[in-house]
């Protein structure tokens, strides 16, 4: 896919953002070197891969789960609030 002023202008569209005039011809260039890294990730042959390869030996580490001792931290961010109640802030009521 080639990026040119008429691709750009849709991007621009599509993301309501504003591209100055004197920064396109830049942003052109540096989506088309996006573009161009991408295709050289789709050469790779990655169909000979399992689903789950890792780079680790044996796979993710995963943590122990155990669980932990009760503390005070919904008190202690409470205790900042105005309004607070049942582990609940008390906010003011926007939908009647």
């Amino acid at each position: 896919m080639q990026i040119d002023n008429a691709v750009l202008s849709k991007l621009e569209k599509l993301s309501h953002l504003r591209i100055d005039e004197s920064k396109k011809s830049e942003v052109i260039e540096q989506l088309s070197e996006i573009l161009s890294y991408v295709d050289n990730l789709n050469e790779l042959d990655t169909d000979t891969l399992y689903a789950r390869f890792s780079t680790l030996d044996g796979g993710t580490p995963m943590r122990e789960d155990t669980p932990r001792e009760a503390n005070n931290i919904s008190n202690d961010i409470l205790s900042n609030a105005p309004f607070a109640e049942d582990d609940f802030f008390i906010v003011p009521a926007i939908i009647e």
